[in-house]
Formats: structure tokens, C-alpha cells, sequence
């Protein structure tokens, strides 16, 4: 019996574009596992991750790497292994749920985040670890050791920045100054010239790959009835595509942005798909950990305020 058109598109998505296999272990802990309490033993893993072509020897082979960078934390139980979330890795799933699945903010109040850095206090390694973490939340450098950013230093920045600066070693060594650009004549404003200092060209066009490569799952998922393993499989790929290319967007205020940019084009498109499987998704995520786990945590509320329409 010929594969179905939702089968056949898993395997292509996996022969066309194979994740690496330590990534897509932190996309179905943040995805698939972080909502039933962020813990499940080795063999479960492995069960979830068969289907998407990521043998067992791949799956241990993570997971070690993974305890190894501090994201994931083991246990033993007689010969078994349970993984669970570090708090390094909680604390920075928590801004990638933020991202991820919440809408592209739209309104923006005109103010400027200023991050500038006390040039002689750093080494050039510091300087290079405190501005990938940067540009990571979307900060812009401007000019050497000038970040900015749109937006308010209201309390969610504030721990962002504390975050950031602890994370890279510079809290004692930068100045952070929030405000307004002043419109003088003749004068560079900043909001002109989103394109030149933002890496906007690459995220475009990963946005419209994205678009172009998922679109047409809508279309079969009216036409098919789809299975619990299936869903899960294409749940997790997509989330991961995702992932992949609105981790590298700046997540700039629409007003800034233009009514054209793809970005909001694949995030209705991904809660479409989304929402579309995740009942029957979550039937096969809850039934492959209730196997080696005999109570398996009610799922939390943020599984069900993922991609909500607020």
C-alpha cells in the first residue's frame, strides 16, 4: 500500500532538509516534553524520535552531548536514565516560548533600547560571547560596541538584559540607556535604516522557504484523517523549521517591519498547522511517556496558549 501524501511529505522533509539530531532532541524536549514536566526517561526518547529517522545510538549520543553543555540534566534509576531540563535550559526555553509562539509585536512607541560598551573592560572573546548573545535577543550593532533595540525597558527587558550580561560576564562593564531619537535636521534617524543593520535579507528569505515548503501541508491535512505518530512527526518538524529560522529573526515591531513582511505570513501559517494537529499529537506524546512512566504530569497551561490569537 502506497504511502500517504502526509507520510510521503515527512519523508521528504527529512531526505531534503535532515535535522541534526542534538537539535531536534532540544526541539521535542521544548516542544513535545517541557509541557508534562520537562522529564522523560532514555527509552521514551528514543520512541519519539524513531519515527523521524534518529536512531537510538544518535538519540544516546545527545543526550550525553547535551548533559555534557549543561542543557540537560540525568538520572538513574537501577539500569534506567531519565533526562530532565537544567534551569539553564528552562530559564532560556522560557524566552523561546516567548518567540516562538506568541504573535510578532506590533506596536512600537517610538523608544530605543542603547546598550554601549566600556570598551577597554573587555577582551576580544568578551566582546565576541556578549555580542552574539545580543544579537540573539535582537539587538543591532550600530557601531563598535553600540547596540540598539526598539523597545521599553519595562521589566521583561530588564531581566532580559540581566540575563544577557550576567550570561557574558558584562554587567559592570556596559552602559544601558533608554529613550527617544531626536529628530534634528539633516541628521541619520535609526527607524530609516532597519534594513542596513539588521540581517533582515536572510530572514526573509527563510521565512518564504518556510511558507513555500508547509503550505501545502494545510491542504492535505483537510483532505487526510491523520494518525497520532503522524501528527507528532509533523508537529515536530514543522516547530522545528520554525524554530530554526524565527530564532534568527530580530522580532522587530511590525511597524517597522511593512504589512509585507513573510514573517507574519509563516507564523499564521504555523498556527494554523499547529493547532490544526496538536490534540492528536498530544495523544501520542502523553501515551509514549505514560509507557515508561506511571504518572505522567497534567500538561501546563502555556500548552494551550501556544499560538493564541491575543
Amino acid at each position: 500500500m502506497p504511502a500517504s501524501p502526509l507520510k510521503r511529505w515527512i519523508a521528504r522533509s527529512l531526505r531534503q532538509d535532515p535535522p541534526r539530531a542534538k537539535s531536534l532532541v532540544m526541539t521535542v524536549f521544548g516542544d513535545a516534553i517541557a509541557p508534562y514536566g520537562g522529564s522523560a526517561w532514555l527509552g521514551s526518547l528514543i520512541a519519539l524520535l524513531t519515527p523521524l529517522d534518529v536512531s537510538e545510538r544518535l538519540v544516546r549520543t545527545s543526550v550525553f552531548r547535551l548533559v555534557e553543555e549543561g542543557w540537560l540534566e540525568a538520572s538513574r534509576s537501577g539500569r534506567r536514565s531519565q533526562y530532565s531540563l537544567s534551569e539553564l535550559a528552562e530559564q532560556r526555553f522560557m524566552r523561546a516560548h516567548q518567540r516562538v509562539y506568541a504573535p510578532v509585536p506590533s506596536r512600537w512607541d517610538q523608544e530605543w533600547l542603547w546598550l554601549n560598551c566600556d570598551a577597554a573592560a573587555f577582551t576580544r572573546t568578551e566582546k565576541l560571547r556578549l555580542k552574539k548573545a545580543l544579537m540573539w535577543e535582537g539587538f543591532a550593532e550600530i557601531a563598535a560596541g553600540t547596540y540598539a533595540y526598539p523597545g521599553v525597558l519595562d521589566a521583561e527587558a530588564r531581566l532580559m538584559l540581566k540575563d544577557v550580561l550576567e550570561r557574558s560576564d558584562a554587567a559592570a562593564k556596559v552602559f544601558v540607556i533608554a529613550g527617544k531619537e531626536s529628530a534634528v535636521p539633516g541628521t541619520l534617524m535609526l527607524a530609516d535604516r532597519i534594513e542596513d543593520v539588521w540581517p533582515l535579507k536572510e530572514v526573509r528569505k527563510n521565512y518564504r522557504l518556510f511558507i513555500k515548503q508547509h503550505e501545502p501541508l494545510l491542504e492535505m491535512l483537510e483532505q487526510e484523517d491523520i494518525d497520532s505518530s503522524t501528527a507528532f512527526c509533523i508537529r515536530t518538524l514543522l516547530i522545528h523549521a520554525y524554530r530554526r529560522v524565527q530564532l534568527h529573526d530580530p522580532q522587530l515591531p511590525a511597524e517597522l517591519l511593512g504589512a509585507d513582511w513573510p514573517g507574519n505570513v509563516a507564523h499564521v501559517l504555523c498556527r494554523d498547522i499547529y493547532q490544526h494537529i496538536t490534540q492528536q499529537a498530544e495523544r501520542h506524546i502523553s501515551s509514549t511517556l505514560a509507557a515508561e512512566q506511571e504518572d505522567v504530569p497534567i500538561r501546563t497551561l502555556a500548552l494551550s496558549q501556544r499560538f493564541s490569537k491575543r
